[in-house]
């Protein structure tokens, strides 16, 4: 008997993945890492295609940077020769982050913020009920209510009052107002570990997620050391970190004005952090210590995680420090604000966020 004998399909390395593309995904991460410079992702890429033979006699560097210009991937300064990303290159990134972080998101639920709540919302669902005021005319099930009408007056004397009018429930969607907090102090490459990349990583996934597929969403960044100041989402690859200490405080001042603005109901604030706060700003000077929790950074940096309990800010902190007594001060941090707390790697870092994302845009305040 003739048939056909099935295994499992191995593909080949690489899979249909042309040079360029292959090249242009290692550039895309060399970008992150060099926060935007250009130059020196090139010459990554130069020594490692020196080592591991990334191009042939067909295809070489040479070719991938003219191919890099010609896709409008990057763009050569006139007079100087000097080379930088375009604003092609940074959504690139953006998505590239979005896929690597949190996997593929079906664009037909753009802009959806299902709840298990009914209220204002635009997808009607089964569910009838009498009209109330407020309600309007396309909520107005018209078989249901010309119905009640036939019932309670008669085919003879026929009317629409407002009594038989009927109004099918729309699904309440929530929309949300994050603050993405990013520390940048100088602990943030300390003892070898880059700590920064993966933050940024995190947050261009979290911004292309939002902008989206959750477009009524808004998200506000702000970098923290010795200030805090908020950047753009085109400013994302482009951080580093400088010669700072932390200045919690300032970067919650900032969160917490940034949100007053937002006219939604569901706020929060999420917070990259691998250190604890070693700085104030007095007037014109800062009060630093960066060699033990100190009692008065500490006390100011509490009484501002009381203060969102109060206005119903949770504040959502990413631990990615392993200190035991840093992690005694996040557990206080966290009890006094009601908030959560995660201890997390590196590499879980955006699993993380993503779910506390996805739980509380569903809360209904």
């Amino acid at each position: 008997m003739l048939g056909y004998r099935f295994s499992e399909y191995t593909p080949p390395p690489g899979g249909d993945q042309s040079t360029f593309d292959k090249l242009l995904n290692m550039f895309m991460q060399l970008i992150v890492v060099t926060s935007g410079d250009v130059s020196e992702a090139l010459q990554w890429l130069n020594q490692l295609d020196q080592r591991y033979g990334l191009t042939d006699d067909q295809y070489g560097m040479g070719d991938f940077i003219e191919d890099l210009k010609k896709k409008g991937y990057i763009e050569e300064t006139p007079g100087e020769g000097a080379l930088s990303l375009t604003a092609k290159s940074e959504v690139n990134i953006r998505r590239s982050a979005l896929e690597e972080i949190f996997g593929k998101l079906k664009k037909s639920q753009r802009g959806q913020h299902r709840t298990p709540f009914s209220g204002m919302g635009d997808e009607m669902t089964p569910d009838i009920r009498p009209y109330q005021f407020g309600d309007t005319l396309e909520q107005i099930a018209m078989t249901d209510s010309l119905m009640n009408a036939q019932i309670n007056h008669g085919i003879g004397d026929f009317m629409v009052t407002e009594e038989d009018l009927q109004v099918r429930e729309a699904e309440f969607k929530a929309q949300t107002s994050t603050v993405l907090m990013i520390d940048i102090s100088h602990s943030m490459i300390l003892y070898g570990e880059d700590r920064i990349t993966p933050a940024k990583k995190v947050a261009m996934a979290l911004a292309e997620l939002i902008t989206t597929k959750y477009p009524k969403d808004t998200l506000d960044i702000i970098v923290f050391g010795n200030d805090a100041w908020q950047v753009q989402i085109k400013d994302l690859p482009y951080l580093e970190v400088g010669p700072y200490h932390t200045n919690t405080v300032a970067g919650l001042e900032l969160a917490m004005d940034l949100l007053r603005r937002r006219k939604t109901s569901n706020k929060q604030i999420f917070m990259i952090t691998d250190g604890k706060p070693t700085c104030l700003k007095e007037g014109l000077r800062y009060y630093k210590n960066s060699f033990g929790l100190d009692r008065k950074i500490l006390n100011k940096t509490l009484n501002l995680a009381r203060q969102c309990r109060k206005i119903k800010v949770p504040i959502t902190t990413f631990m990615i420090a392993t200190d035991p007594y840093l992690q005694e001060f996040v557990k206080e941090f966290t009890q006094v604000n009601h908030g959560r707390a995660y201890y997390s790697s590196l590499q879980g870092l955006g699993n993380f966020i993503f779910e506390d994302y996805q739980r509380n845009r569903r809360k209904r305040v």
